[in-house]
């Protein structure tokens, strides 16, 4: 893998989330199985093609979809991209610099608090993060 970076669990624990930071021609977001005794990973394959974009931390939800911080390079795609479990892109927070990491937080873990350049922002958010995360 070409520069490991953010990685995150998805809610079962059966999938294993690592962003490769440089990958050739474009970054990824790549997964693994995770076998039942939690001991080895296999079956890599590319879960997101992330193109012109940087993933970077992520996180999952309750209901197993990811939330990737973003940016660096293009100021449209500052911010944070949400992907349902099936690799489709279903939401964006747009910031005004990149996030680097992200975490849910708060008593009902329904808070989104993401770590941007030079800022700390946070968010309710209609989800709670996966226990764990």
């Amino acid at each position: 893998m070409l520069g490991p970076n953010g990685l995150c669990f998805s809610p079962d624990e059966k999938i294993l989330y690592v962003v490769e930071s440089r990958g050739i021609p474009n970054r990824k977001i790549l997964a693994y199985d995770v076998s039942s005794d939690g001991s080895t990973i296999s079956n890599k394959r590319v879960f997101i093609d992330a193109g012109p974009g940087t993933p970077d931390g992520m996180r999952c939800d309750i209901d197993g979809n990811l939330w990737c911080g973003w940016g660096m390079g293009d100021p449209e795609l500052d911010g944070v991209v949400v992907f349902a479990p099936d690799g489709v892109m279903i939401g964006r927070i747009a910031l005004p610099e990149r996030c680097a990491n992200l975490c849910f937080g708060g008593v009902k873990r329904n808070r989104l608090f993401m770590a941007a350049s030079q800022s700390i922002y946070a968010l309710y958010v209609n989800t709670q993060g996966a226990l764990g995360g």
